[in-house]
């Protein structure tokens, strides 16, 4: 919701960080793997007990995500720049599930849990994006829906900080990926229906 919504906000900083990584020659893809190798960090420090650099690395991680994408946008896209960006961005998302459950395997079942939805709701989002029009900027169908990155990032920060209610928030963040996932069959419904 917050990619969608807020963008504007944030896509002048994003834009000027995207044209001077152009310029000292690096490419999309070249961010992307710089951002994949950043935010998969994350998990190490939170299993090192280290929140602080974890949120660090993992938000940078995420505002290296939306630069690669400008990047791309201001040169050539590639098909598998997509490819990349979409599968280092799930595994940014299982370091940080894996450093939790190791840290914290008590909270592990919840953790678990929290996965299948991701899977599922990513499942959704990448069959609706490959069987649809493309219409925008992205390289496939962009489904908005009420968890999106900025989302699941800061769900993930409040299970980084804190961790007393790490299960609480688990779930929390469970019940906002499962109302995603019927957002999108319910929009897949009405926009594939013809």
């Amino acid at each position: 919701m917050l990619d969608t919504k807020a963008r504007h906000l944030v896509q002048p900083g994003i834009e000027r960080t995207a044209r001077m990584l152009l310029k000292v020659g690096l490419t999309a893809d070249h961010v992307t793997t710089i951002a994949f190798v950043i935010g998969a960090s994350s998990g190490i420090f939170i299993y090192l007990d280290l929140p602080f650099w974890a949120l660090f690395v993992l938000w940078f991680s995420g505002f290296l995500d939306a630069v690669d994408g400008t990047m791309a946008r201001l040169t050539k896209p590639s098909s598998f720049g997509t490819v990349l960006d979409v599968s280092y961005d799930r595994l940014v998302e299982i370091s940080v599930i894996l450093g939790l459950a190791f840290r914290f395997p008590d909270a592990m079942w919840a953790l678990l849990l929290l996965s299948v939805s991701i899977i599922y709701a990513m499942t959704i989002f990448l069959t609706v994006g490959a069987v649809s029009e493309k219409n925008g900027v992205k390289s496939f169908y962009y489904q908005p829906g009420l968890a999106e990155r900025t989302e699941g990032f800061v769900l993930f920060s409040l299970m980084i900080i804190f961790t007393d209610f790490l299960v609480p928030i688990t779930l929390l963040f469970l019940a906002v990926e499962i109302f995603t996932s019927l957002q999108r069959l319910n929009e897949a419904r009405k926009i594939l229906k013809a």
